[in-house]
């Protein structure tokens, strides 16, 4: 019994702190070669930090929040400004999903923490007694198999046991007037009351994450609207109740942001000694170029026929200590769902665990997480000499990962582009 309620709890935990759908992405997040991610139409909008944000640790300001409210539905509301300001009316922010959204875990841990937790061979067991769960006519339909599917709903919610309680348009309009994210936030809002105001589900039922996730597996408004699926054909789209609604709309998001039929997500392989590691997370090169500079498989894979003519990219999730992957087109597709390394590379390993594969060879570092206050120093000490990471959010992706690359190469250190905690402090301290 206590390893079944530790369990549950650590399910619990770990859902609740996934970040579902592309909720909270930063420009810095996204990847530097992105040329099917670029034409898929599931995207959420560039993220700019406005000039000011509302602080709300405390106390909120209701004066500045109905002048938010009113000049929201001045600019939104058009026909439905009546029906809008009726679903607004007696909202008012939520300091919760604020602290939420400035300590995402997929950007604030280290990738094997993250991933370990996700992959937890319980959790592969219960994603291969779900393997029936998923519909025949699902991954025939979309090309996205059976696995994937399981490990973003196992990701997502617990296979649909942990769907939050958050009131979706209270989250939303916290975000909004918060400003970090608002042209976003904003259009996640209008979708959400859309969808209450057209009647595809009631106030009371429109619920989901801290960042407006929905359902089991966590759709934002936008795509349910553009991507759910009737897959039981029940004349609605119900991603909280219907296991089968839920797998087909997150394999249609899959299938439009340009997943690969027959294609895999990443291989596990090993680098020379003398890899020039600033070509990870940089231009991708099929896997003839990678072998010809000393990178090799492990476990004794091998690439199919389709996938030799793909191009590819080194990916080093933990630094020049960690696993390193060759990350497929696919794996790109996954962060469409949601635009972090870690979170893609977990959906990719419970896949591969439900599908029987080896595990990887290599371990993953012991780090410590990154405080908010470490993240955002590291990332205004490297603007500040010089290496500039395109903006100061706390977020390290792929273009704080780059100007460190940079540093690191001009300073004589290995250029993996991994931020540890030691190394923000080393940062911090260089820049005063």
């Amino acid at each position: 019994m206590f390893m079944r309620i530790t369990f549950r709890l650590m399910l619990v935990a770990s859902v609740a702190a996934c970040t579902p759908m592309v909720p909270a992405i930063a420009p810095d997040s996204v990847p530097t070669a992105p040329s099917a991610e670029t034409r898929a139409p599931v995207a959420p909008p560039p993220v700019t930090a406005p000039a000011t944000q509302t602080d709300l640790s405390g106390a909120y300001d209701a004066v500045s929040f109905e002048a938010w409210r009113e000049d929201f539905l001045n600019r939104h509301g058009g026909e439905r400004r009546w029906e809008y300001a009726r679903e607004l009316q007696g909202v008012t922010p939520n300091p919760s999903v604020i602290r939420l959204d400035r300590n995402q875990p997929e950007f604030s841990r280290p990738a094997g923490s993250y991933i370990q937790n996700a992959t937890a061979p319980a959790r592969i067991a219960m994603a291969r007694q779900r393997v029936d769960r998923v519909p025949w006519s699902v991954p025939q339909r979309f090309g996205v198999p059976t696995e994937i599917l399981l490990g973003i709903w196992a990701q997502e919610s617990a296979f649909g046991q942990v769907q939050g309680d958050f009131d979706v348009i209270r989250s939303l309009a916290t975000l909004a007037y918060d400003g970090r994210r608002r042209a976003w936030a904003e259009e996640q809002l209008k979708h959400a009351l859309d969808i209450v105001v057209s009647g595809k589900r009631d106030r009371a039922g429109l619920k989901g994450s801290w960042a407006g996730a929905m359902g089991q597996t966590q759709f934002m408004p936008d795509n349910y609207l553009k991507l759910g699926v009737d897959q039981n054909e029940d004349g609605k789209v119900d991603i909280w109740g219907s296991d089968a609604d839920a797998l087909a709309s997150a394999a249609n998001l899959l299938a439009q942001a340009g997943w690969k039929r027959g294609q895999g997500w990443a291989y596990e392989v090993t680098l020379p000694a003398d890899f020039d590691y600033t070509q990870a997370e940089g231009p991708k090169h099929k896997w003839s170029y990678w072998q010809s500079r000393g990178v090799r498989l492990t476990n004794g894979q091998q690439l199919n026929a389709a996938e030799l003519e793909e191009e590819a990219t080194i990916l080093l999730p933990q630094g020049a200590r960690g696993p390193v992957f060759l990350a497929l087109p696919n794996h790109y597709v996954i962060r469409r769902y949601n635009n972090s390394v870690s979170y893609a590379l977990a959906i990719g390993m419970i896949a591969d665990g439900v599908m029987g594969k080896p595990g990887l060879t290599a371990s993953w570092p012991n780090d410590g997480p990154l405080t908010r206050e470490q993240r955002i120093g590291a990332q205004t000490a490297l603007t500040k000499m010089g290496y500039d990471t395109q903006g100061v959010d706390g977020v390290i992706g792929s273009n704080t990962r780059a100007a460190l690359r940079r540093w690191q190469a001009a300073n004589g250190r290995t250029a993996d582009g991994y931020l540890t905690d030691a190394l923000a402090e080393e940062l911090i301290r260089r820049a005063r």
